[in-house]
């Protein structure tokens, strides 16, 4: 069963790595954008009358409630989020939301920046972002709209898990439940029209996306848990397709965040993945313990998350200085010629920075590995990466651990 699985794993890291070589010979996501962003930029700019109606209702309340909103539905809330499920009990629903999350991360910033479509052009719309989180999104491609993808993505898989468990739900409850998701979907993407994050074309293109991943994600993902949990060479495979995807990364018509948020999120797939396949019968069957139960009473999970968020984040500290002093050293001596665009104070500088902006605006990421003469590499993926993965683990493997040190 192990070389069958094994050849399985092997067919699809070889079919990854062919399509990556491929696309980046034909130069496929030069061809692509040049045919969909010039149709895009026109639906964008014919949208922003709609945009600026939208905005004519202009008050410091829907300012207020449509930032908050957004907040809710960020990634920085989803990764404080997700750790408080992971110790809550409900290990198979925290799994695959981190997965999917990542899957949609992942997807949704590829075709931004292969279509590299711009956002509302301000002025004349009015463009608010309260948040530093926020200010980061501004500086990535607009179609899809994130937020609304993810929304769609989480609420209806969320959906899906509590019909699921408790399948003689009463129907109208489930009916209120579906509404509910609904009226916070549309409300989101009538949040990034008010905001003036994005355009309708961008809310649409999220839609349908969202809707697709969903439908898609729906099919797999009993497959996908149980290859998570019970597969063979799960590690060693996660690993390197962790690897290739950071490589199967378009690169945009300019430098966006977008590639560091998808490295960051690469990490936390890979950190969970690795650390519930080493402790699942430990800490993450279907067995264990859940809050509101006389098992895991309410003051026993306040317990853990006191002792749980602390720790987590000095993971990461620890994970990303660790990373900082053995990859450059790694590098160099392997030969490999590195530099940092903020991390390794001792690879920076403005000739570094001018060069990692020159290098993001050529050719494809496994383009520039194997088909150009690079002159350096960005250590700070590398960096991000492990940091991530350092943290992801802690949440499902030292944390737990912690929790059964001190009875919690």
């Amino acid at each position: 069963m192990e070389s069958i699985i094994s050849t399985w794993q092997l067919s699809f890291l070889f079919g990854v790595f062919t399509w990556i070589v491929a696309s980046s010979m034909f130069n496929v996501t030069h061809k692509v954008r040049s045919f969909v962003q010039p149709w895009v930029s026109r639906r964008v700019i014919s949208g922003t009358p709609t945009i600026l109606q939208i905005q004519k209702y202009q008050h410091g309340f829907w300012d207020a409630f449509f930032s908050g909103l957004s907040c809710v539905v960020s990634v920085p809330f989803y990764t404080g989020f997700l750790p408080l499920l992971f110790w809550s009990g409900h290990g198979k629903l925290a799994r695959q939301m981190t997965l999917l999350m990542a899957f949609c991360d992942y997807t949704g910033n590829c075709i931004k920046d292969v279509v590299s479509a711009p956002r509302p052009k301000s002025p004349p719309v009015r463009i608010l972002t309260a948040t530093k989180d926020e200010k980061e999104n501004a500086l990535e491609y607009g179609l899809p709209s994130s937020h609304t993808l993810n929304t769609i993505c989480l609420s209806g898989y969320l959906l899906h898990y509590i019909f699921s468990c408790h399948e003689n739900i009463n129907a109208s409850y489930q009916v209120a439940a579906f509404t509910f998701a609904c009226l916070f979907v549309g409300l989101i993407g009538l949040g990034r029209i008010y905001l003036g994050m994005h355009s309708l074309i961008d809310i649409f293109g999220g839609l349908v996306l969202g809707l697709m991943i969903l439908a898609f994600w729906l099919q797999v993902h009993e497959y996908v848990d149980n290859f998570v949990i019970l597969g063979k060479n799960v590690t060693s495979f996660w690993i390197a397709l962790s690897f290739l995807s950071l490589f199967a990364y378009p690169t945009p018509q300019h430098p966006t965040p977008s590639f560091e948020f998808h490295t960051a999120f690469t990490g936390v797939t890979l950190g969970i993945v690795t650390g519930v396949q080493q402790t699942y019968h430990q800490f993450h069957h279907e067995n264990v313990p859940r809050v509101f139960t006389h098992n895991l009473g309410l003051p026993a999970f306040a317990g853990r998350t006191l002792i749980g968020i602390p720790t987590i984040l000095l993971v990461k500290f620890c994970s990303k200085a660790l990373a900082k002093w053995i990859l450059p050293i790694t590098a160099s001596a392997l030969g490999i010629p590195v530099r940092s665009s903020g991390y390794v104070t001792a690879l920076t500088g403005p000739l570094g920075v001018k060069k990692s902006n020159e290098v993001k605006q050529s050719g494809g990421y496994l383009q520039k590995m194997f088909f150009n003469r690079q002159e350096s590499f960005d250590v700070d993926t590398g960096i991000r990466l492990l940091q991530y993965a350092g943290l992801a683990w802690s949440v499902v493997d030292l944390v737990p651990s912690l929790f059964s040190q001190f009875d919690l």
